[in-house]
């Protein structure tokens, strides 16, 4: 009943983030990681942001939701890694109820939305592929500003249930997450009641997030595929499958590290934060490089802010 009596009085109580079990000497080394990680964060993705909206040449479809990817980068990086490096100094570690639901909603948020939105890219790199003299006319800014503004409502509402389903749940006496950041799998592992149902709805709310995006996006591909091989040029071949290698690394990176993390089974939480760093915060800061490093039109822009011609020769 103790247990039990503290938790109906959650919303008054801190969490305590117990981060990565290293010996303390590590810690500066870990801040300095996570400092020079999250600097390149922010100047790749906002670099990549002011190029896009600088540039008349971008605005095309593909840039708009380019720079769309950029600011959740952005914003759900910020979101984790703050909070991450401020822990490595602090005694308590500590973030309150509110704070660590801000934290679930908000990462929730974005990274659901992410993945709507490379589907959204895959679709855009269909139609451009396959049905290229329909383009202009298919992924026109009505329906661009669609699929943007659907995926964020997606991500919202995916937000706002995982959070609730989360924090609604009797906590006990000890409140250590044992993860760098307030995510749902390791929050609901300190409630006091059967996780059986929450995991089954937990489980199923994924799904109909995953399923979807990465349906689209296969079957993209596949149409994609099918479309180049029938292309007798080698240089019309190379071309075609350089507009699309970069959004597939993209996808690669993320849903990989998202599928090997969930897949791992609870009694390895060190590994489940490692994994948990690929796509908080090693898929934000690799994002901009891929895009620019093989993307000539961001290259050539690139080369008219700095002006120097010679960049990326």
């Amino acid at each position: 009943m103790g247990d039990r009596r503290t938790s109906n009085h959650s919303e008054g109580t801190d969490f305590t983030l117990v981060g990565f079990t290293v010996r303390p000497e590590l810690h500066i080394f870990l801040f300095l990681l996570f400092l020079l990680v999250y600097a390149m964060i922010l100047l790749g993705n906002v670099g990549m942001m002011a190029i896009i909206m600088t540039d008349p040449r971008l605005n095309t479809p593909m840039y708009f939701f380019l720079g769309n990817l950029s600011f959740i980068d952005l914003f759900y990086s910020s979101v984790i890694a703050p909070k991450a490096m401020i822990n490595f100094w602090s005694e308590s570690k500590s973030i309150s109820f509110a704070g660590c639901v801000t934290q679930l909603f908000l990462f929730t948020l974005f990274i659901v939305t992410e993945g709507f939105l490379l589907a959204a890219m895959a679709y855009d790199r269909f139609v451009a592929i396959c049905n290229p003299l329909l383009y202009s006319v298919r992924m026109s800014t009505r329906l661009c500003t669609q699929l943007v503004a659907g995926s964020y409502f997606c991500g919202c509402v995916d937000g706002v249930l995982l959070s609730s389903m989360t924090f609604t749940l009797p906590f006990c006496a000890s409140r250590a997450i044992n993860h760098f950041y307030c995510d749902y799998r390791p929050v609901q592992r300190i409630s006091c009641s059967d996780l059986y149902i929450h995991k089954i709805l937990s489980f199923v709310l994924c799904s109909i997030i995953i399923l979807p995006t990465i349906t689209v996006i296969i079957v993209s591909y596949m149409y994609i595929v099918s479309t180049v091989l029938k292309i007798r040029s080698t240089e019309g071949r190379k071309k075609a499958f350089s507009t699309c290698s970069s959004h597939l690394g993209v996808v690669s990176i993320l849903y990989g590290a998202v599928t090997f993390m969930y897949f791992i089974p609870d009694r390895f939480p060190e590994l489940s934060k490692v994994a948990s760093l690929c796509y908080t915060l090693v898929t934000p800061m690799l994002n901009p490089l891929i895009y620019s490093l093989r993307n000539k039109d961001v290259k050539e822009a690139l080369r008219m802010v700095l002006g120097k011609k010679n960049v990326f020769a």
